[in-house]
């Protein structure tokens, strides 16, 4: 099977300075007292170096634009023990376009875990309009254990990166031994540093960045991973959240595993769909005149692609490929159409388009990850140990230690959901993993907020956007019916960006919840966010 090197999905190309307010309660933004952690008052004192910092603040690169300008912090490694190691932290900023009508600070998060932040501020200008930019300060930063935040590495080769593996029987123990081979060398290669690397201490991170910049509060834009670490942030500082977008969401209850397993969930519906769609235009494309027969046409190219791999784009295309294809490919039933019919091309061994075919071709190597790593000196597995950081550290009670276990969810979900479903719940590293250092957060409060979701996205479905918003008492949500893709805000729609655009601008959440229509143009422009492989935001898949 060929090898895909996998990058974060980052979702679109946007995309109080007192020290005891840094110092929340331990129920909230420290865990509970123990022997290791630091009282509240011990921590303020010790976190007062922190906020006295000043930024030296100078042009991120020299082909940069001027007005972007970059600088790097401390921040305590352990915010338990904030006297102890401290790693740097790298922001960025825009300033606002009219001081006078400076409203504060929006910070956003394209993605991820492990999707680099630094650069967001160009995406949101470009995108934002010009009443927003004079509303705040865009703010950036790689999150901790990224990119330029002292970047996490577990020197895995990059064959070890290609983690979402589908179950068979015969590569099964293999597919364990390379779980736990990951997991050992992050444990060896980052073994002090790895078990920090969670979205609670990012947003502690952000918090601190907050009183640094002299702001009472944060305004944000988060996007897919960047939602939960919103939300997460809005938790531990309820306080301090002014206007919060959280577009394409992450259900907290199910970070980390369940949200990989929705990938096949999700997955089903917008097959299903596909195969309707095809079949409404089997005049045109011909794969079928009944959905049945689309889906029969479908597993027919999967069962020969097993028998004999398919030369697709100059590369041998295996059955297991073709439904991990299929899994992006749907997001968008014409997209997935022109693929399959081209997929039909090659399997009889004529000429297919290439840019047709591009779900199936895969790609070797993250363009934009590798060419920011290069740019910057970091580790060319960055993305992928600083995800399973993440993904594993933030709730490891989410794991089973029973590599079998996995065994039998792979084999249930395969049934369960044929597309993707082994694929999503096949062993992982996080089988192997240490306990986490804190329990998982339980998001639970009544922060004014604006979830924001397409139907159609089987990255984060709709189903998870209502559940956040559901734990988010205070919010209001933003339904985009018939919206294709993983993230909304800007996509030219009238409806939707009104709406978003409205709130950051006014700080007034709607009265209520809000249901769009999605337009052919703005379910385009979700499709373009999704190529789109150059900074700032480049959405590649298999990442929130």
């Amino acid at each position: 099977m060929r090898r895909r090197r996998l990058a974060p999905l980052l979702a679109v190309s946007v995309t109080a300075t007192l020290v005891p307010a840094l110092a929340t309660s331990t129920a909230t933004a420290a865990p509970a007292a123990t022997p290791s952690t630091a009282s509240s008052s011990a921590a303020t004192g010790a976190l007062d170096r922190y906020v006295k910092q000043k930024p030296r603040w100078k042009r991120c690169e020299g082909d940069s634009p001027a007005e972007l300008e970059c600088a790097t912090i401390k921040v305590p490694l352990d915010y338990r023990v904030p006297g102890g190691k401290r790693i740097d932290l790298a922001i960025s900023r825009i300033k606002s376009t009219a001081p006078g009508k400076r409203h504060g600070v929006l910070f956003s998060n394209p993605g991820g875990p492990g999707g680099r932040g630094l650069y967001m501020p160009l995406g949101m200008q470009d995108k934002l309009p010009e009443s927003a930019q004079q509303k705040y300060d865009l703010i950036g930063f790689d999150p901790r254990g990224v990119g330029q935040s002292s970047p996490v590495s577990c020197d895995l080769e990059p064959e070890e990166e290609n983690w979402l593996r589908p179950y068979k029987e015969e590569t099964f123990d293999k597919d364990v031994a390379w779980a736990r081979e990951v997991a050992n060398k992050c444990k060896e290669k980052a073994g002090d540093t790895l078990p920090y690397f969670t979205t609670r201490n990012t947003a502690r991170d952000m918090d601190l960045i907050r009183s640094i910049l002299g702001e009472k509060k944060i305004s944000y834009v988060g996007y897919s991973y960047g939602t939960y670490l919103g939300a997460v942030y809005t938790q531990l500082f309820p306080g301090r959240a002014d206007r919060f977008v959280l577009d394409s969401a992450v259900d907290p209850a199910r970070a980390w595993r369940g949200m990989i397993q929705w990938w096949a969930e999700g997955a089903e519906p917008a097959y299903d769909r596909w195969t309707e769609w095809a079949a409404e235009h089997s005049e045109k494309y011909g794969l079928g005149e009944t959905p049945k027969q689309v889906d029969r046409t479908f597993w027919d190219l999967v069962a020969q692609a097993d028998e004999k791999p398919i030369e697709v784009d100059g590369q041998p295309t295996t059955g297991d490929d073709i439904r991990s294809g299929m899994r992006e490919a749907v997001f968008s039933p014409k997209y997935a159409t022109e693929g399959v019919v081209e997929l039909k091309k090659a399997a009889a061994g004529k000429p297919a388009s290439a840019k047709n075919l591009a779900a199936f071709a895969g790609s070797e190597g993250a363009g934009t990850a590798d060419a920011a790593a290069d740019a910057a000196e970091v580790p060319s597995d960055n993305m992928t140990a600083s995800f399973w950081a993440v993904v594993c550290g933030d709730n490891s009670a989410a794991w089973s230690r029973d590599p079998e276990s996995y065994r039998q969810d792979a084999i249930e979900d395969k049934g369960r959901y044929p597309l993707y479903g082994d694929f999503a719940s096949s062993i992982k590293p996080c089988a192997f993993w240490d306990k986490s250092m804190e329990p998982a957060t339980k998001v639970n409060n009544k922060v004014g907020s604006l979830v924001v979701q397409n139907e159609w996205d089987s990255q984060t479905p709709l189903p998870s956007g209502q559940a956040l918003h559901a734990d988010l008492k205070g919010s209001k949500m933003v339904t985009v019916l018939g919206g294709e893709g993983h993230g909304v805000y800007p996509n030219g729609n009238a409806c939707t960006d009104g709406t978003v655009t409205d709130y950051l601008l006014t700080g007034k959440l709607p009265a209520k919840d809000v249901t769009c229509e999605a337009t052919a143009d703005s379910n385009a422009e979700a499709r373009t966010n999704q190529k789109r492989d150059v900074l700032p935001g480049s959405p590649l898949p298999e990442r929130f």
